[in-house]
């Protein structure tokens, strides 16, 4: 693992050229990115209503159409997946401010194909030097109300993502900082249409009408306003500005630091962030995790991201059942979805924590012999009566399992450049609206409720426990699959809390072992046990087998499953995408 000099000042130039001409050939107005995606004339411009978006040159696919197209605008123009992902993603802090933003964490998976490099840059948000070890209960021991805490100031943690990105740009970036934020700030200044998913968040919590900072969402009788209501941001377009200008370090300056501090320090659980906890953020390096599975090279991201490490243990142990002999949508494919779940769920949440304060055993966890006896504990018949983690052999392993709070957020950019150039990155506030607190704009992220919030059990200290600048397990999931020239193949992710792994999981299964196009993987039926029990997804075929699992031992709810998946493939044609229809998902390339 390598410390990243992550003070480096990204460029403040004005915007080139080829920004403040991109009016003449690509619609630049927030509407026009939709009627773009809705009516353009130009073949695999966008995904539609066809087999899946394609492209021969570069591809992008984001939760969000105004966001791919931003993207896509980017690389159309010169720059590359670094550029493009930053593009993406200020764009989406304006557009899905419920689920990511420059207040938040990221984990980024990056190819160079010049060098032939797989980095991971762990951006994820930390605890600050306040934290305290057990941040979910008072001095005197009782549990503080979930509702409130998670909502708090308590539970805001150091934000990383920008710095991650002006580090990537820093070392890859070819376009000037300051014209990647051109679509984000224009949006946000000039407005615009309230997208689907972002609707429905709102609608899903009115108390939110209530907060003064999210005034703008709804109105006078406190509904949510009808979606594609022209929204504008001003305090985020001046953030944007100021970042634009000044580089990335405008956020972790001691300004913009104490403004961050003064909004976390009210409330009934007040947290404490002072500015040298944002001057000292250091975005991470770290191995990525590979292993062999379907015949590919298959790599994600390492702890504390757990998420990809339960993918990879996942898919190699669906790899060894042989599930591509049964048929998508059957009872027997559901109870081994169900069965390599509930075992990687099981390891994760017992070993998993952040290497730089506990080991993890990721070799171990990984190991082929262990996998394999892993694998040996499913029936094909009926399913396991309780699901234990692994034993392993180091004796740091005597942690009991950690019980981090749900997180259903999250967003998801897979970007491929017209030279080979491949970008996974997943980005969070943690949960929607994260600490419901926002400063200048900016929405803080929750992160620190990814802690244990038992951090002592039956005497023995648990892995993933608070601690200053330590960062609490996460269940994003990169993930690039390598194919047989040694080049990205498949480049994917999700957002979706616990649901992302078995999303990503279910995604790859049906891409590598059913072979169906990209679309068809991501618009399966959803299955999986990641979210404290099993899960059938409501209102598809998946909840028609339940009375069959059930038969087999298995004790599956239905439930909403909208974690969003977004991915392209590769092949000898040329490039293939989709953005998940969970959410406003939306795979774009030329």
């Amino acid at each position: 693992m390598k410390v990243a000099d992550s003070n480096m000042q990204a460029s403040a130039a004005r915007p080139s050229p080829f920004i403040r001409s991109q009016k003449k050939r690509l619609v630049a107005s927030a509407v026009g990115a939709v009627m773009l995606i809705i009516g353009s004339g130009t073949p695999g411009r966008a995904q539609d209503t066809g087999d899946t978006a394609r492209a021969r040159h570069f591809m992008v696919a984001t939760a969000n159409p105004m966001a791919s197209h931003a993207a896509s605008v980017v690389l159309e123009h010169g720059g590359n997946a670094v550029d493009a992902a930053i593009a993406g993603q200020m764009v989406l802090a304006v557009v899905e401010p419920q689920a990511s933003g420059l207040g938040g964490g990221s984990a980024i998976m990056y190819w160079d194909k010049g060098s032939r490099k797989l980095d991971f840059y762990d951006g994820l948000a930390s605890a600050p030097a306040s934290v305290p070890q057990d941040y979910a209960h008072d001095a005197s021991g009782q549990r503080l109300p979930t509702d409130a805490l998670e909502r708090s100031g308590r539970v805001v943690a150091v934000p990383g993502t920008l710095r991650t990105l002006a580090l990537l740009h820093a070392r890859y970036g070819r376009l000037p900082w300051a014209d990647l934020f051109t679509d984000a700030i224009r949006l946000a200044r000039d407005g615009f249409p309230l997208p689907g998913y972002l609707h429905l968040v709102l609608t899903e919590r009115p108390e939110l009408s209530r907060l003064p900072a999210f005034a703008q969402y709804f109105d006078d009788r406190g509904h949510p306003l009808p979606q594609a209501t022209t929204l504008h941001n001003e305090a985020l377009a001046q953030t944007l500005e100021h970042v634009a200008k000044d580089g990335a370090e405008y956020l972790y300056k001691p300004e913009f630091a104490a403004k961050i501090g003064a909004a976390v320090a009210t409330g009934a659980y007040p947290g404490k962030i002072v500015p040298s906890d944002l001057a000292g953020y250091r975005v991470r390096e770290r191995a990525p995790l590979c292993i062999t599975a379907f015949g590919r090279r298959i790599c994600s991201a390492a702890p504390p991201v757990a998420g990809g490490l339960s993918v990879l243990q996942q898919l190699a142990i669906l790899d060894r059942l042989n599930i591509g002999h049964y048929a998508p949508g059957s009872v027997e494919a559901a109870h081994l979805l169900l069965e390599a779940s509930r075992l990687a769920e099981a390891d994760r949440r017992k070993y998993a924590a952040d290497p730089d304060f506990v080991p993890v055993a990721t070799a171990q966890l990984l190991d082929p012999a262990y996998l394999d006896s892993r694998a040996a504990l499913v029936s094909d018949s009926r399913a396991m009566d309780r699901v234990a983690p692994g034993t392993l052999t180091q004796h740091a392993f005597a942690q009991p399992v950690s019980d981090a709070m749900t997180v259903p957020a999250t967003t998801h950019l897979a970007i491929r450049d017209s030279k080979g150039n491949a970008l996974s990155f997943t980005t969070t506030i943690n949960l929607n609206f994260g600490a419901d607190i926002i400063v200048d704009g900016v929405v803080l992220n929750n992160a620190i409720t990814n802690f244990a919030t038992r951090p002592v059990v039956d005497g023995q200290t648990v892995a993933n426990i608070a601690a200053p600048g330590k960062r609490p397990i996460t269940t994003m999931a990169p993930t690039i699959v390598f194919g047989k020239d040694g080049q990205p193949e498949v480049i994917i992710g999700a957002g979706g809390g616990a649901r992302i792994i078995d999303s990503v999981v279910q995604t790859l299964v049906g891409y590598l072992a059913w072979g169906q196009n990209i679309r068809t993987a991501i618009e399966q039926p959803r299955i999986g046990a990641q979210n404290r029990g099993q899960e059938l997804e409501r209102g598809t075929a998946a909840a028609g087998l339940e009375k069959s699992l059930r038969d087999m031992g298995h004790k599956p709810k239905i439930a909403v499953m909208n974690a969003a998946v977004q991915a392209i493939t590769v092949g000898p044609d040329g490039m293939q995408g989709w953005g998940d229809p969970h959410r406003d998902g939306v795979a774009m390339g030329q």
